[in-house]
């Protein structure tokens, strides 16, 4: 009886293992488990109730993903993680994460979970860290119903960044669904018609730009099918500003290298900036700027 104890225990922690700690009661009921070998898990702590039907396996605090992942599958078949709970799972907003929010076929009332009635697209729909959740272009779709345009913008240019998410991919989703609230918002910032600074070395530059009275470029707009850091259109100069951060990846690097192509093929001089350029010794980089921008 105690072999098939620690057997039964043995399939507990296989299954959670596969699933941040989390399972369900037909996963335990599938690998072996009684109901009654439920219950008494359940009475000693071996299993923790999160919802109904769902459980944690061991007394370990839950991660984020263990916490998101228990919530979609309290919300049954079909359902996915969604908004904002999915934005901070894809790392497009950034601080403390959100409560879990979840979209599912069906009406659903789970406690400390928002939910929302929606049929699952299947181009809109994905696995991210074992769980289901939306693309990163529907989430962005999602979020432009609750964001300003500030934190809309830097959400689109997490996804880009991070995901590779483009302009195309999100009007695929909007052209799905036309009356999405923000709709307009969102294609406002994906177009760059939204002035917004993205990040530390964007202000560094442009501040600098303004203290020198050199021409202020349009910044973060779609060029050649892709989005530029900064472009004077006039004098034909595209700038792109390179963080570690951003530029550290085989993707990033290879991102690149096609910006420069494409700046070519549109007639463009191209430079690329470091952050040392910017904020250490910016002689250079002016003394170049003001010969590529001069009247």
């Amino acid at each position: 009886m105690q072999q098939r104890g620690r057997t039964v225990d043995r399939e507990m922690a296989r299954l959670a293992t596969r699933a941040h700690g989390v399972v369900t009661r037909s996963e335990l009921v599938r690998g072996g488990l009684t109901p009654e070998q439920i219950r008494q898990r359940t009475i000693r702590g071996a299993l923790i109730v999160v919802h109904r039907g769902v459980y944690r396996v061991g007394h370990r605090a839950p991660s984020v993903e263990a916490h998101y992942l228990a919530a979609v599958l309290a919300c049954g078949e079909g359902a996915l993680l969604s908004g904002r709970a999915a934005a901070h799972l894809w790392g497009l907003l950034k601080g403390p994460a959100p409560a879990p929010e979840v979209t599912a076929p069906t009406e659903r009332g789970v406690k400390g979970v928002e939910t929302h009635r929606a049929r699952r697209a299947k181009r809109e729909t994905t696995t991210w860290r074992g769980i289901p959740v939306t693309t990163p272009a529907r989430t962005l779709v999602d979020l432009a119903a609750v964001l300003d345009e500030t934190q809309l913008a830097r959400a689109c240019h997490e996804a880009g960044v991070r995901h590779r998410t483009t302009p195309k991919q999100v009007e695929a989703v909007l052209a799905r669904c036309p009356n999405k609230a923000g709709a307009g918002k969102l294609r406002a910032v994906m177009r760059g018609d939204v002035k917004v600074t993205l990040s530390a070395l964007e202000g560094a530059f442009l501040t600098l730009l303004r203290q020198q009275h050199l021409p202020l470029p349009v910044t973060n707009r779609p060029a050649g099918g892709r989005r530029v850091d900064c472009r004077w259109s006039e004098q034909r100069l595209t700038v792109e500003l390179d963080s570690y951060r951003y530029h550290h990846t085989r993707h990033a690097w290879e991102q690149d290298r096609r910006r420069e192509r494409e700046a070519f093929a549109r007639g463009d001089e191209f430079r690329r900036y470091t952050y040392a350029d910017v904020t250490e010794d910016p002689r250079l980089m002016l003394r170049e700027l003001r010969a590529l921008l001069a009247p």
